[in-house]
Protein backbone atom coordinates (compact mmCIF):
# COMPACT_ATOMS: atom_id res chain seq x y z
CA UNK A 1 0.00 0.00 0.00
CA UNK A 2 1.05 3.51 -0.86
CA UNK A 3 0.53 6.60 0.27
CA UNK A 4 -0.93 9.25 -2.49
CA UNK A 5 -1.37 13.18 -2.52
CA UNK A 6 -4.43 14.31 -3.96
CA UNK A 7 -6.08 17.41 -4.71
CA UNK A 8 -9.70 17.35 -5.73
CA UNK A 9 -12.94 19.19 -6.29
CA UNK A 10 -15.89 18.77 -3.69
CA UNK A 11 -19.87 19.11 -4.42
CA UNK A 12 -19.60 22.93 -3.23
CA UNK A 13 -16.82 23.84 -5.60
CA UNK A 14 -14.18 24.16 -3.18
CA UNK A 15 -10.98 22.29 -3.30
CA UNK A 16 -9.49 20.00 -1.06
CA UNK A 17 -6.07 18.48 -0.54
CA UNK A 18 -5.28 15.50 1.30
CA UNK A 19 -3.60 11.97 1.59
CA UNK A 20 -5.01 8.76 1.19
CA UNK A 21 -3.36 5.24 1.33
CA UNK A 22 -3.96 2.71 -1.74
CA UNK A 23 -2.26 0.29 -3.79
CA UNK A 24 -2.23 2.43 -6.75
CA UNK A 25 -3.49 5.96 -8.44
CA UNK A 26 -6.59 4.39 -9.56
CA UNK A 27 -7.70 3.31 -6.57
CA UNK A 28 -7.38 6.23 -4.81
CA UNK A 29 -9.23 7.92 -7.19
CA UNK A 30 -12.37 5.32 -7.23
CA UNK A 31 -12.26 5.97 -3.60
CA UNK A 32 -12.68 9.64 -4.04
CA UNK A 33 -15.40 9.57 -6.11
CA UNK A 34 -17.10 7.22 -3.54
CA UNK A 35 -16.68 9.85 -1.28
CA UNK A 36 -18.57 12.74 -3.59
CA UNK A 37 -14.99 14.02 -4.78
CA UNK A 38 -13.56 15.19 -8.33
CA UNK A 39 -9.97 13.94 -8.24
CA UNK A 40 -8.11 16.30 -10.27
CA UNK A 41 -4.44 15.32 -9.56
CA UNK A 42 -3.70 12.20 -7.36
CA UNK A 43 0.41 11.13 -7.42
CA UNK A 44 3.02 12.10 -5.23
CA UNK A 45 2.63 15.40 -2.96
CA UNK A 46 4.70 18.43 -4.72
CA UNK A 47 7.97 19.22 -3.17
CA UNK A 48 8.50 22.48 -0.92
CA UNK A 49 11.50 24.25 -2.35
CA UNK A 50 12.78 27.92 -3.10
CA UNK A 51 11.23 29.02 -6.19
CA UNK A 52 13.88 32.18 -8.00
CA UNK A 53 10.88 34.51 -9.63
CA UNK A 54 11.73 34.89 -13.47
CA UNK A 55 9.51 36.79 -15.92
CA UNK A 56 7.41 34.93 -17.63
CA UNK A 57 8.98 33.45 -20.96
CA UNK A 58 7.34 32.21 -24.23
CA UNK A 59 8.68 28.01 -22.60
CA UNK A 60 6.47 29.50 -19.13
CA UNK A 61 3.33 30.54 -21.17
CA UNK A 62 3.24 27.21 -23.11
CA UNK A 63 3.47 25.51 -19.39
CA UNK A 64 0.76 27.41 -18.35
CA UNK A 65 -1.78 27.10 -21.60
CA UNK A 66 -0.76 23.12 -20.85
CA UNK A 67 -1.88 23.55 -17.31
CA UNK A 68 -4.93 25.39 -18.08
CA UNK A 69 -5.97 23.16 -20.86
CA UNK A 70 -5.62 20.05 -18.66
CA UNK A 71 -7.40 21.45 -15.89
CA UNK A 72 -10.00 22.14 -17.82
CA UNK A 73 -10.40 18.87 -19.50
CA UNK A 74 -10.42 16.99 -16.15
CA UNK A 75 -13.20 19.45 -14.93
CA UNK A 76 -15.71 19.43 -17.64
CA UNK A 77 -15.41 16.08 -18.04
CA UNK A 78 -15.70 15.64 -14.40
CA UNK A 79 -19.04 17.86 -14.87
CA UNK A 80 -18.37 20.76 -13.07
CA UNK A 81 -19.99 23.83 -14.57
CA UNK A 82 -17.71 25.84 -16.26
CA UNK A 83 -17.51 29.06 -14.78
CA UNK A 84 -17.14 27.24 -11.52
CA UNK A 85 -13.91 25.35 -13.65
CA UNK A 86 -12.66 28.21 -14.55
CA UNK A 87 -12.57 29.42 -10.52
CA UNK A 88 -11.36 26.56 -9.68
CA UNK A 89 -8.38 26.36 -12.45
CA UNK A 90 -7.33 29.75 -11.12
CA UNK A 91 -7.37 28.86 -7.82
CA UNK A 92 -4.75 26.09 -8.35
CA UNK A 93 -2.58 27.63 -10.76
CA UNK A 94 0.70 28.42 -9.51
CA UNK A 95 2.16 31.68 -11.17
CA UNK A 96 0.20 35.05 -10.15
CA UNK A 97 0.19 36.44 -13.49
CA UNK A 98 -1.42 33.28 -15.23
CA UNK A 99 -3.97 33.40 -12.58
CA UNK A 100 -5.18 37.28 -13.54
CA UNK A 101 -5.32 35.98 -16.95
CA UNK A 102 -8.11 33.50 -15.93
CA UNK A 103 -9.57 35.56 -13.46
CA UNK A 104 -10.09 38.09 -16.29
CA UNK A 105 -11.43 35.41 -19.06
CA UNK A 106 -14.21 34.35 -16.03
CA UNK A 107 -14.87 38.11 -15.61
CA UNK A 108 -15.63 38.55 -19.71
CA UNK A 109 -17.31 35.46 -19.42
CA UNK A 110 -19.77 36.20 -16.28
CA UNK A 111 -20.33 39.39 -18.45
CA UNK A 112 -21.68 37.35 -21.37
CA UNK A 113 -19.48 37.13 -23.92
CA UNK A 114 -18.56 33.44 -25.12
CA UNK A 115 -15.48 31.46 -23.71
CA UNK A 116 -13.63 31.80 -27.32
CA UNK A 117 -13.77 35.74 -27.02
CA UNK A 118 -12.91 35.61 -23.51
CA UNK A 119 -9.93 34.26 -24.27
CA UNK A 120 -9.25 35.92 -27.54
CA UNK A 121 -8.86 38.80 -25.40
CA UNK A 122 -5.60 37.44 -23.94
CA UNK A 123 -3.74 36.54 -27.22
CA UNK A 124 -0.24 36.06 -26.10
CA UNK A 125 -0.71 33.45 -24.23
CA UNK A 126 -4.21 31.86 -26.26
CA UNK A 127 -3.49 31.50 -30.19
CA UNK A 128 -6.06 31.37 -33.07
CA UNK A 129 -6.16 27.71 -32.88
CA UNK A 130 -6.78 27.26 -29.64
CA UNK A 131 -9.09 30.15 -29.36
CA UNK A 132 -11.04 28.83 -33.24
CA UNK A 133 -11.00 25.64 -31.36
CA UNK A 134 -13.10 26.03 -28.71
CA UNK A 135 -15.77 28.11 -30.23
CA UNK A 136 -16.24 24.96 -32.34
CA UNK A 137 -16.37 23.50 -29.05
CA UNK A 138 -19.15 25.58 -27.55
CA UNK A 139 -21.34 25.86 -31.11
CA UNK A 140 -21.01 21.62 -31.19
CA UNK A 141 -21.88 21.39 -27.46
CA UNK A 142 -18.67 19.21 -27.31
CA UNK A 143 -16.59 21.56 -25.03
CA UNK A 144 -15.10 19.33 -22.95
CA UNK A 145 -13.90 16.71 -26.12
CA UNK A 146 -12.83 19.67 -27.58
CA UNK A 147 -10.72 20.64 -24.08
CA UNK A 148 -9.54 16.91 -24.20
CA UNK A 149 -7.83 17.39 -27.73
CA UNK A 150 -6.32 20.43 -27.04
CA UNK A 151 -5.00 18.97 -24.08
CA UNK A 152 -3.48 16.07 -26.24
CA UNK A 153 -2.42 18.80 -28.67
CA UNK A 154 -0.38 20.45 -26.49
CA UNK A 155 1.18 17.82 -24.85
CA UNK A 156 2.57 16.23 -28.14
CA UNK A 157 3.75 19.88 -29.30
CA UNK A 158 5.89 20.62 -26.42
CA UNK A 159 7.18 16.64 -26.51
CA UNK A 160 8.02 17.79 -30.39
CA UNK A 161 9.45 21.05 -29.02
CA UNK A 162 11.56 19.19 -26.95
CA UNK A 163 12.68 16.79 -29.26
CA UNK A 164 13.66 19.50 -31.95
CA UNK A 165 15.58 21.20 -29.41
CA UNK A 166 17.40 18.30 -27.48
CA UNK A 167 18.25 17.40 -31.09
CA UNK A 168 20.05 20.73 -31.32
CA UNK A 169 21.83 20.88 -27.74
CA UNK A 170 24.86 18.98 -29.44
CA UNK A 171 25.57 20.28 -32.51
CA UNK A 172 25.22 23.72 -30.86
CA UNK A 173 27.60 23.05 -27.92
CA UNK A 174 30.57 21.50 -30.51
CA UNK A 175 30.45 24.44 -32.18
CA UNK A 176 30.90 26.65 -28.86
CA UNK A 177 33.54 24.75 -27.51
CA UNK A 178 35.40 24.85 -30.91
CA UNK A 179 35.07 28.56 -31.31
CA UNK A 180 36.24 28.50 -27.43
CA UNK A 181 39.05 26.87 -28.65
CA UNK A 182 39.77 29.10 -31.39
CA UNK A 183 40.14 32.13 -29.46
CA UNK A 184 41.89 30.73 -26.47
CA UNK A 185 44.82 29.59 -29.08
CA UNK A 186 45.01 33.04 -30.70
CA UNK A 187 44.68 35.35 -27.68
CA UNK A 188 47.13 33.05 -25.23
CA UNK A 189 48.77 29.99 -27.35
CA UNK A 190 50.19 31.66 -30.21
CA UNK A 191 51.68 34.42 -28.55
CA UNK A 192 53.86 32.31 -26.35
CA UNK A 193 55.13 30.29 -29.07
CA UNK A 194 55.78 33.60 -31.65
CA UNK A 195 57.90 34.86 -28.99
CA UNK A 196 60.25 31.78 -29.53
CA UNK A 197 60.21 31.75 -33.36
CA UNK A 198 61.46 35.58 -32.64
CA UNK A 199 64.91 34.54 -30.65
CA UNK A 200 65.72 31.85 -32.83
CA UNK A 201 65.49 34.16 -36.06
CA UNK A 202 63.82 30.97 -37.61
CA UNK A 203 62.23 31.59 -41.27
CA UNK A 204 58.63 30.91 -40.45
CA UNK A 205 56.45 28.90 -43.22
CA UNK A 206 54.18 30.69 -44.61
CA UNK A 207 50.93 29.19 -42.81
CA UNK A 208 52.60 29.74 -39.45
CA UNK A 209 53.16 33.69 -40.60
CA UNK A 210 49.63 34.04 -41.61
CA UNK A 211 48.34 32.32 -37.79
CA UNK A 212 50.94 34.96 -36.06
CA UNK A 213 49.56 37.59 -38.03
CA UNK A 214 45.39 36.49 -37.21
CA UNK A 215 46.80 36.19 -33.81
CA UNK A 216 48.01 39.72 -33.05
CA UNK A 217 44.81 40.97 -34.83
CA UNK A 218 42.82 39.84 -32.59
CA UNK A 219 44.85 40.92 -29.10
CA UNK A 220 44.94 44.31 -30.72
CA UNK A 221 41.28 44.97 -32.87
CA UNK A 222 39.85 42.42 -31.03
CA UNK A 223 37.29 45.30 -30.50
CA UNK A 224 36.77 46.06 -33.92
CA UNK A 225 36.20 41.99 -34.78
CA UNK A 226 33.47 42.10 -31.71
CA UNK A 227 32.06 45.59 -33.40
CA UNK A 228 31.27 44.26 -36.92
CA UNK A 229 30.13 40.74 -35.89
CA UNK A 230 27.31 42.67 -33.97
CA UNK A 231 26.49 44.77 -36.65
CA UNK A 232 26.32 42.35 -38.61
CA UNK A 233 24.06 40.54 -36.19
CA UNK A 234 21.53 43.54 -35.30
CA UNK A 235 21.73 44.08 -39.20
CA UNK A 236 20.64 40.72 -40.19
CA UNK A 237 17.77 40.33 -37.28
CA UNK A 238 16.25 44.10 -38.59
CA UNK A 239 15.96 42.65 -42.05
CA UNK A 240 14.79 39.36 -41.01
CA UNK A 241 12.01 41.15 -39.29
CA UNK A 242 11.01 42.58 -42.63
CA UNK A 243 8.35 40.66 -44.00
CA UNK A 244 10.36 40.23 -47.32
CA UNK A 245 13.73 39.51 -45.30
CA UNK A 246 11.67 36.57 -43.33
CA UNK A 247 10.80 35.18 -46.48
CA UNK A 248 14.13 34.82 -47.79
CA UNK A 249 15.48 33.99 -44.83
CA UNK A 250 12.79 30.70 -44.24
CA UNK A 251 13.43 29.88 -47.91
CA UNK A 252 17.48 29.93 -47.55
CA UNK A 253 16.85 27.69 -44.37
CA UNK A 254 15.04 25.14 -45.76
CA UNK A 255 17.69 25.09 -48.91
CA UNK A 256 20.38 23.61 -45.81
CA UNK A 257 21.74 20.27 -46.76
CA UNK A 258 20.64 18.24 -43.06
CA UNK A 259 18.83 21.28 -41.17
CA UNK A 260 16.41 22.05 -43.55
CA UNK A 261 15.08 18.39 -44.30
CA UNK A 262 14.82 18.63 -40.62
CA UNK A 263 12.95 21.89 -40.31
CA UNK A 264 10.56 20.84 -43.30
CA UNK A 265 9.48 17.31 -41.38
CA UNK A 266 8.85 19.63 -38.27
CA UNK A 267 6.34 22.19 -39.96
CA UNK A 268 4.65 19.19 -41.70
CA UNK A 269 4.27 17.86 -37.88
CA UNK A 270 2.81 21.02 -36.67
CA UNK A 271 0.61 21.41 -39.90
CA UNK A 272 -0.57 17.62 -39.08
CA UNK A 273 -1.35 18.00 -35.81
CA UNK A 274 -2.91 21.34 -35.84
CA UNK A 275 -4.99 20.32 -39.20
CA UNK A 276 -6.35 17.31 -37.70
CA UNK A 277 -7.40 18.62 -34.27
CA UNK A 278 -9.54 21.48 -35.89
CA UNK A 279 -11.27 19.53 -38.84
CA UNK A 280 -11.72 17.13 -35.96
CA UNK A 281 -13.95 19.61 -34.24
CA UNK A 282 -16.02 20.67 -37.17
CA UNK A 283 -13.74 24.18 -38.01
CA UNK A 284 -14.32 24.33 -41.84
CA UNK A 285 -11.56 23.29 -44.24
CA UNK A 286 -10.76 26.72 -45.64
CA UNK A 287 -10.52 28.28 -42.03
CA UNK A 288 -8.56 25.38 -40.88
CA UNK A 289 -6.05 25.70 -43.33
CA UNK A 290 -5.33 29.19 -42.54
CA UNK A 291 -5.15 29.28 -39.05
CA UNK A 292 -2.57 25.82 -39.25
CA UNK A 293 -0.57 27.68 -41.66
CA UNK A 294 -0.52 30.69 -39.29
CA UNK A 295 1.26 28.78 -36.44
CA UNK A 296 4.10 27.82 -38.67
CA UNK A 297 7.25 29.09 -37.64
CA UNK A 298 8.57 28.80 -41.85
CA UNK A 299 6.57 32.07 -43.68
CA UNK A 300 7.59 30.89 -46.57
CA UNK A 301 5.89 27.77 -46.41
CA UNK A 302 2.79 29.48 -43.95
CA UNK A 303 2.36 32.13 -47.22
CA UNK A 304 2.24 29.13 -49.99
CA UNK A 305 -0.59 27.94 -47.46
CA UNK A 306 -2.67 30.57 -47.66
CA UNK A 307 -2.08 30.51 -51.58
CA UNK A 308 -3.65 26.97 -51.84
CA UNK A 309 -6.44 28.67 -48.70
CA UNK A 310 -7.17 31.25 -51.79
CA UNK A 311 -7.40 28.49 -54.07
CA UNK A 312 -9.84 26.76 -51.87
CA UNK A 313 -12.13 30.10 -51.61
CA UNK A 314 -12.38 29.74 -55.47
CA UNK A 315 -13.81 26.45 -55.65
CA UNK A 316 -10.47 25.64 -57.39
CA UNK A 317 -10.06 22.26 -54.81
CA UNK A 318 -7.19 21.51 -52.43
CA UNK A 319 -5.21 19.51 -54.78
CA UNK A 320 -5.34 21.72 -58.09
CA UNK A 321 -4.37 24.34 -55.65
CA UNK A 322 -1.40 22.43 -53.50
CA UNK A 323 0.01 21.25 -57.68
CA UNK A 324 0.51 25.10 -58.80
CA UNK A 325 2.69 25.47 -56.13
CA UNK A 326 6.10 24.02 -55.00
CA UNK A 327 6.68 20.13 -54.20
CA UNK A 328 6.45 20.87 -50.21
CA UNK A 329 2.73 22.43 -50.26
CA UNK A 330 2.08 19.74 -52.73
CA UNK A 331 2.61 17.15 -50.33
CA UNK A 332 0.66 19.32 -47.40
CA UNK A 333 -1.85 19.83 -49.55
CA UNK A 334 -2.39 16.76 -50.13
CA UNK A 335 -2.61 15.60 -46.36
CA UNK A 336 -5.10 18.76 -46.28
CA UNK A 337 -6.90 17.11 -48.36
CA UNK A 338 -6.54 13.32 -46.74
CA UNK A 339 -7.90 15.13 -43.39
CA UNK A 340 -10.65 16.85 -44.82
CA UNK A 341 -11.68 13.03 -46.29
CA UNK A 342 -11.25 11.49 -43.25
CA UNK A 343 -13.12 13.54 -41.54
CA UNK A 344 -16.44 11.84 -43.06
CA UNK A 345 -15.27 8.82 -41.34
CA UNK A 346 -14.79 10.46 -37.65
CA UNK A 347 -10.62 9.51 -37.74
CA UNK A 348 -9.20 13.03 -39.11
CA UNK A 349 -7.44 13.31 -35.32
CA UNK A 350 -5.59 9.71 -36.10
CA UNK A 351 -4.84 10.55 -39.55
CA UNK A 352 -3.22 13.76 -38.33
CA UNK A 353 -1.10 11.66 -35.50
CA UNK A 354 0.20 9.53 -38.44
CA UNK A 355 1.36 12.68 -40.53
CA UNK A 356 2.75 14.41 -37.64
CA UNK A 357 5.20 11.84 -36.80
CA UNK A 358 5.71 10.34 -40.36
CA UNK A 359 8.44 11.90 -43.11
CA UNK A 360 5.92 13.22 -45.67
CA UNK A 361 8.12 16.00 -47.16
CA UNK A 362 11.07 14.42 -48.55
CA UNK A 363 14.35 16.35 -48.67
CA UNK A 364 13.88 17.66 -52.94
Amino acid sequence: MTTFFFRAVAIDGKVRTGQLTGENDKYVARELRKQGLTPVYVGVAPKKSFELKLPAFASGRRRDVLFFTQEMSTLLNAGVPLDRSLAITAELTERPGFRTIVLDVLRVLKGGKPLADSLATHGEYFSDLFVNMVRAGEASGALAVVFERLSEFERSRDELRNYIVSAMIYPALLCLVGLASVIILLTFVVPRFASLFEDSHMQMPLPTQVMLEVSNFVKTWWWVAALVVAIFVVSVRLYIGTLKGRLRWDRWRLKLPLLGDALRKAETSRFARAMATLIGNTVPLVQAIGISGAILNNRYIARGLDAVSQGVKRGEGIATSGAKGRADLHRLARLALLLSLAAASGQPHRIGLRGAWSPLVPHP
